[in-house]
């Protein structure tokens, strides 16, 4: 039996635990809140979008940093084992569109339930609202954990302390601090999963206007990035929404000044066959002003915006426009464009990009290849998805895997 202290109370640091625990292993999870799961609680609008229901390969298409390393993990631990883990444990689950799967009852909490009660059957001991200040090698073995409350022998340490999103549920940085005093490397942390700050004004005046059903292309100089039918959202700060959420992940690491936001409000229409759906508009109402009549083609809001950027007299009646102006137009439709200024902060980011550089974790255990005992999982290494219940499973198979290898420390 082997002492082992679990530093972190939320998705990783729970399976960690359990599975720990479950090997017969003394275990101790340490949390600084005042309840377990605080993220947990949040995620997915406070549902819980806890894995997809995708076979393995396609998930790992969903992963943005370091597919690679995370194929061990993923694969020791699936989504369907997911699925059948939380069912076996008296949670009822439901599968939504896109593969999302959510508890029943759409209550996170009860995820983090189930969870907590795997690990008080399992004999898992668990304080919350204690800090850890330091974790203590020797020779390159944990040692000990020193808190704010006491100090604990320890055999093995797991370090699920989360990121840097969304700080208020506690995710300040610790593993990141516990990492470098135990000589790991950090890859440069960003927000991921987070709106986009627009350069210009004109955004401003689109606040709250939601777009279905159009496809944003991001293109890094002449290089394209990204692209992706579905939904966004013009904000106070500039864009939103499921489309610009999987977009900051990818363009966060690149130069934002040389980064170009491409959205084609009508990316059902050819460029021909949408010129010949504005010439039947212009046709039917030849002398009325374009600003009017494009509210057969376009919502109220972004009427002025188009105008503006195809460089056309907003009050021009249709039967004056230009075959050269026409042709703006419709180039204007099929890419609009838009300049980033910056990522949102990671108060609002849902994950963070970047972290524990997995160059120095063996994939097959979460341990470090540096400190022997030391093993970290979840947010706190440089591994992030998209959304769709992808970063929670990452949480718990990484958590998962470092759990069932303490047996072999």
């Amino acid at each position: 039996m082997k002492k082992v202290i679990v530093i972190g109370g939320g998705a990783s640091g729970l399976m960690a635990a359990y599975q720990a625990a479950k090997n017969g292993n003394d275990v101790t999870l340490i949390e600084k809140n005042e309840k377990l799961g605080k993220k947990i609680y949040i995620t997915g609008k406070g549902r819980c979008n806890l894995t997809n229901d995708i076979d393995t390969d396609d998930f790992l298409k969903n992963v943005v940093s370091n597919p690679k390393f995370l194929m061990s993990s993923l694969y020791s631990f699936t989504p369907q084992m997911t699925i059948d883990f939380f069912e076996q444990g008296g949670l009822t689950l439901k599968i939504e569109r896109g593969g999302r799967v959510f508890p029943m009852s759409d209550k996170a909490s009860d995820v983090t339930k189930c969870l907590e009660k795997y690990c008080l059957n399992a004999g898992v001991k668990i304080n919350l609202n204690e800090v850890v200040l330091k974790i203590q090698t020797k020779t390159n073995q944990v040692t000990s954990v020193f808190t704010d409350k006491a100090s604990y022998q320890a055999d093995a340490i797991v370090v699920c302390t989360g990121g840097l999103s969304y700080p208020s549920t506690g995710s300040t940085g610790d593993g990141y601090k516990f990492a470098k005093n135990t000589n790991h490397s950090i890859t440069p942390l960003k927000p991921a999963l987070c709106g986009l700050n627009l350069k210009g004004e004109f955004y401003k005046e689109l606040q709250g206007l939601s777009l279905k059903n159009v496809e944003l292309t991001i293109n890094y100089k002449e290089k394209k990035l990204f692209s992706e039918f579905g939904e966004m959202l013009f904000t106070h700060f500039g864009v939103s929404g499921p489309l610009v959420l999987s977009a900051s992940s990818i363009i966060n690491k690149y130069d934002l000044n040389d980064v170009t936001l491409l959205l084609d409000l009508k990316p059902a229409l050819d460029e021909q066959t949408l010129e010949k759906r504005i010439l039947r508009d212009f046709e039917e109402n030849k002398n009325k002003q374009i600003i009017n009549v494009l509210r057969l083609l376009l919502p109220q809001k972004l009427i002025l915006p188009i105008l503006s950027e195809s460089n056309i007299d907003w009050f021009k009646n249709v039967n004056s426009i230009t075959k050269e102006e026409r042709k703006r137009l419709t180039n204007t439709l099929k890419a609009f464009k838009m300049k980033v200024q910056s990522l949102r902060g990671f108060e609002e980011a849902i994950i963070t990009s970047g972290g524990i550089n997995i160059n120095e974790i063996d994939p097959k255990t979460m341990q470090s290849k540096k400190v022997k005992g030391l093993f970290f999982c979840g947010e706190v290494l440089d591994v992030d998805a998209f959304t769709g219940g992808f970063n929670l499973q990452i949480a718990f198979s990484t958590g998962y895997v470092a759990g069932n290898s303490i047996k072999e420390v």
